[in-house]
């Protein structure tokens, strides 16, 4: 299995939990903005949304930088690639095990048509 940071992977899948974190993430896909540009669509205040941001801050999918008075955010991608990597291996893992189990129920299957009786 992928050797991800357990602490990062919990804080990445719980920033990703909420639809507005989603939502700002998805804005952010599209380039760099400011804070108040990615708090205009949401019905919630400002100190709100920012919270939601610093939550997306501590799970490092984004990235402040400031410049006087305004706040610009970007997207960053690696605890999302780490997150999808981890996913990755695991549907690697049970796909894997359905493949070894449908080989076991034709190898039964077979074994029985062979022993049933022929009229």
């Amino acid at each position: 299995m992928v050797n991800c940071s357990p602490k990062m992977l919990d804080r990445t899948f719980s920033a990703l939990a909420d639809p507005t974190r989603r939502k700002i993430l998805a804005e952010l896909a599209n380039g760099e903005r400011c804070v108040t540009d990615l708090a205009r669509p949401h019905r919630m205040s400002l100190p709100a949304v920012s919270k939601h941001l610093r939550v997306l801050e501590r799970a490092g999918l984004v990235r402040r930088h400031r410049c006087g008075r305004v706040h610009s955010l970007k997207l960053e991608t690696k605890p999302m690639q780490q997150a999808q990597a981890w996913i990755e291996s695991y549907r690697r893992f049970w796909e894997q095990s359905f493949d070894r189990l449908d080989d076991y129920l034709k190898e039964l299957q077979s074994k029985e048509s062979s022993n049933e009786p022929k009229l």
